[in-house]
């Protein structure tokens, strides 16, 4: 096993993938880690629909604006993840909302989406999030069913380069003690 701090340090959004099938058993093994992400109160909050049917991504590809640097990548991504998120489950107890922000599940499927991208570059894949496209319209391709929000779209595949890192800001810049 890879050690964590590289694959955290080494995984970069990945826009451009080689014609590749990605093999049944490591799209499992990425859906295994979406399944023991953490949630609030153990919900499991989230749906996985996987698409790999090329009609499909077009579809997706359609309700993307062209200036999102993820469409060109629709297309060409041999999987794409549509992450879903079951409406009024996570940060309620009896019915009732406990957080002041609302849906407390956007946290878990964000916990969840990054369990995911960090499995899938410890497997040698590469991942983008696209969360820019019309969601309503996304929803209606994928069937997904009222009372989930479909959050985000992440692309797999095997990537075609491997990305530079970005300049990163030093701990310092960001970090606060004891107050901001």
């Amino acid at each position: 096993m890879s050690d964590l701090m590289e694959i955290i340090k080494g995984r970069r959004a990945v826009r451009k993938y080689q014609e590749k099938e990605v093999p049944e058993e490591s799209l499992n093994r990425i859906l295994e880690s979406v399944r023991w992400a953490p949630s609030w109160n153990n919900t499991q909050c989230w749906e996985v629909i996987v698409v790999r049917d090329h009609a499909q991504k077009e579809k997706l590809q359609e309700v993307m604006p062209k200036i999102n640097p993820a469409w060109k990548a629709m297309g060409k991504a041999p999987v794409v993840l549509a992450l879903c998120g079951k409406l009024a489950t996570s940060g309620y107890y009896s019915g009732q909302a406990l957080t002041k922000f609302g849906e407390w599940f956007m946290f878990d499927l964000g916990i969840a989406t990054q369990s995911l991208c960090l499995t899938a570059y410890d497997l040698g894949l590469g991942t983008v999030i696209a969360g820019v496209f019309d969601h309503d319209r996304s929803k209606e391709i994928l069937d997904v069913p009222e009372g989930y929000e479909l959050l985000t779209l992440v692309l797999l595949g095997y990537p075609a380069h491997e990305p530079a890192a970005p300049k990163r800001r030093e701990i310092s810049e960001f970090a606060h003690y004891d107050r901001f």
